[in-house]
């Protein structure tokens, strides 16, 4: 298992024997580089140990030389992901079964393999209640990796009509579910104190805890081909100073946005993806990836270069399925899709210096991500 270079960092912290390492959390490993003995401490991410049966595809490794008094931390190291493994976990977004309640979603995430559920807080009962959320998590063995609050319009009365309370109500949720992040729309131009105040006012409540608010990209409403500003400061997040992002592929096509250009705008921002498809309808289609005109496959490429942290989350439309089955075909299909463009292809990508970038940085590897010249 190869170990990628350090940013800036020491090359004791990448060589021949960094690439050896192995072993669980906490294991200790030493290497001598440059007359010193540097050990290589693995760590798992976030502190967290990956339940039974998984493994953290992203562990952490950082080197400092032993017994030198005042010595500095390296950066850390991406460890790539070993070929064959996503480089993120795939959650399913329980809005993918509507008509089906959130329960339907946890049997239906267990059964085809899903690694988590991202909750969507609306008028059902269950995904309000944190307790009965974390019943159905215990009973199905899938955890919820995001908690998405309750910013729309069907939504407006869920909890409180205080989009502030709601967002608090999210925040408090995550953390009761072990959630790492809630996920939340901009204002729309009607709620104006709410707007005013909304980019200041999420950079405070992040301060407040360790769950991300990751804002959305949204999209003009159209009418007769008209585009309508619903939303304040506005439906580009990037436009913003937000400390994270989550990006909407149907959102993009929703809005006739470049995908790739959005997501190298977030750049290191981003930390939440709701991978879904569109065409140039106007109209928020939510297709299994790969149906629709959004560069799906790129985007997902491009987080196994970046040291993406988050998570990607399968938001798809099933409401027209014909059945059960139907439904599930579909919510496979996203998944299958999702997971083999998260894999790295080899040495030459995760984690690896030469194919360091961000999701909208070119590949000459992937059709239609030419370099400029190329």
């Amino acid at each position: 298992m190869s170990v990628g270079a350090a940013r800036g960092g020491h090359p004791a912290a990448a060589g021949p024997d960094a690439g050896r390492l192995s072993g669980g959390p906490g294991d200790r490993r030493a290497t001598r580089r440059g007359g010193l003995r540097w050990v290589v401490t693995r760590g798992v991410r976030g502190g967290v140990r990956p339940p039974a049966g998984r493994r953290d595809v992203s562990p952490r490794f950082a080197a400092v030389p032993e017994g030198v008094p005042g010595a500095r931390t390296l950066e850390p190291v991406v460890e790539q992901s070993p070929i064959g493994v996503p480089v993120a976990k795939v959650a399913l977004s329980t809005a993918s079964v509507y008509p089906l309640d959130t329960a339907a979603a946890f049997a239906i995430a267990a059964r085809l393999g899903y690694d988590g559920v991202e909750v969507m807080v609306w008028t059902d009962p269950i995904s309000q209640d944190p307790d009965a959320l974390r019943a159905l998590s215990d009973r199905y063995g899938v955890p919820i990796l995001a908690v998405h609050a309750p910013c729309l319009l069907i939504t407006r009365g869920v909890w409180t009509t205080d989009p502030w309370e709601k967002l608090q109500r999210s925040r408090r949720a995550a953390e009761r579910l072990g959630a790492s992040t809630v996920v939340v729309h901009p204002p729309f131009r009607w709620q104006r104190s709410y707007a005013r105040a909304f980019v200041e006012g999420i950079r405070r409540m992040e301060s407040e805890t360790e769950v991300r608010f990751a804002v959305e990209n949204m999209y003009p409403w159209r009418y007769r081909e008209r585009g309508v500003q619903a939303y304040a400061p506005g439906w580009d997040p990037t436009e913003e100073d937000y400390r994270h992002f989550t990006l909407d592929l149907s959102h993009t096509a929703s809005s006739r946005s470049d995908a790739l250009a959005m997501a190298k705008r977030m750049g290191e921002r981003l930390s939440h993806v709701h991978i879904a498809d569109g065409t140039a309808s106007g109209t928020d289609e939510h297709l299994v990836p790969g149906r629709g005109t959004q560069p799906c496959a790129e985007i997902l490429a491009g987080l196994t270069r970046s040291g993406f942290d988050g998570t990607v989350v399968a938001e798809i439309n099933t409401r027209r399925a014909m059945s059960g089955t139907e439904r599930e075909k579909d919510l496979a299909e996203a998944l299958e899709f999702t997971r083999r463009h998260l894999i790295p292809e080899g040495p030459g990508d995760a984690g690896h210096p030469d194919r360091a970038g961000h999701p909208g940085d070119p590949d000459p590897d992937v059709p239609g991500t030419r370099r400029p010249g190329g």
